[in-house]
């Protein structure tokens, strides 16, 4: 325990800033999901930007890495076990309350007859959350999933 406490306080305020936010965020997407269902949840998470969502931000590509470790970090260390959506939903989130545009994309396969989806979070076409070739492996939907109308209530 000591051990996760000095690696927290080597890390910078921004850095523990965006960690302890994505340890809160990760529950409460997590039982919005279960109780309102996705398009009523991204609602709500686009309802409470406060920062122009797409606006430039001149260190984007640097917060933008930032923020995926510190969401990975809240991932490993945080409450649960969180899954692909609620990881890019907190990712794809925290980017845009930052002002940095990404799309969050979902993908599917089937193997055998096994039928699979996956989520992550894409900056200037590149995913941010996983290696390089993991999201590949998944036919995504040609629109990313952020830029789908909020569901009326």
């Amino acid at each position: 325990m000591w051990k996760r406490i000095r690696k927290f306080s080597a890390l910078e305020r921004p850095a523990q800033e965006l960690f302890l936010r994505a340890c809160v965020l990760l529950p409460l997407i997590s039982l919005s999901l279960h109780w309102r269902g996705f398009r009523k949840t991204k609602a709500s998470l686009q309802h409470f930007l406060s920062v122009p969502y797409g606006s430039q931000n001149p260190d984007a590509q640097a917060r933008a890495v930032l923020t995926a470790q510190m969401v990975r970090a809240a991932e490993h260390h945080g409450i649960g076990h969180p899954s692909c959506l609620e990881v890019s939903l907190s990712l794809w989130w925290l980017l845009a309350r930052q002002g940095i545009s990404s799309d969050l994309r979902v993908g599917v396969r089937k193997e055998g007859e096994k039928f699979e989806a996956h989520a992550w979070v894409e900056y200037g076409g590149a995913p941010l959350t996983e290696r390089e070739t993991e999201h590949k492996h998944f036919a995504a939907f040609d629109a990313a999933l952020a830029s789908l109308p909020p569901e009326p209530r």
